[in-house]
């Protein structure tokens, strides 16, 4: 389990079902990340026990109300992925319900699992992909620092479809440079805080 000012990212339950089938039914999250809205409470289930069960997978967990308002996950070359990575680097996958849109909740997620992937599983880069069109998705990448790297057409996503996906990325050297840049930002808030 790891938590955030706001967040608590845990693995996903069976007990989660409802909840995640109240989100990922909404055709505003599934097609814009390339799968497609959950069909039922049971559906959701399935995707708990199967997709959701991989290694290094989150529930996205609200601190003040306990419920999980969408996923998050850091992928190997042994696991699901769609950027094609080396043996040290890492992919970042996540999404969030509608409700929670626009509250940066996903870049604190994005955020705290950056830091497990360069400071804890020791990787010397890691990926975003957002899919055409998904211009929330590349905000949070912009935000937590990545850049772009390269553009796919025609790529198959997991729904099957061909689409033109979009890969940014973030290296260990570029990771440590926003740290330093951050640790002086917040020396000199402080500093002035002082005044």
């Amino acid at each position: 389990m790891i938590t955030t000012e706001r967040l608590i990212l845990r693995p996903w339950e069976e007990s989660d079902a409802e909840s995640l089938f109240r989100y990922a039914k909404d055709p505003a999250i599934g097609p814009a990340a390339g799968w497609p809205p959950h069909t039922s409470v049971e559906n959701s289930l399935e995707i708990i026990r199967t997709v959701f069960a991989a290694p290094e997978t989150y529930a996205v967990v609200l601190k003040a109300t306990g419920e999980p308002v969408g996923s998050i996950g850091i992928m190997t070359g042994e696991g699901m992925h769609s950027a094609e990575m080396a043996r040290d680097e890492a992919e970042i996958g996540y999404w969030i319900g509608v409700p929670y849109w626009g509250l940066g909740l996903i870049p604190e997620a994005v955020r705290c699992l950056l830091h497990r992937c360069f400071r804890e599983l020791g990787f010397s880069a890691v990926w975003c992909g957002y899919y055409d069109g998904n211009t929330k998705s590349r905000r949070v990448m912009e935000k937590c620092g990545f850049r772009h790297h390269h553009t796919e057409r025609d790529k198959e996503s997991p729904s099957g479809e061909l689409r033109t996906e979009h890969f940014m990325r973030l290296t260990l050297e570029e990771y440590n440079l926003l740290q330093s840049g951050q640790d002086r930002l917040t020396e000199t808030e402080f500093s002035g805080d002082l005044l």
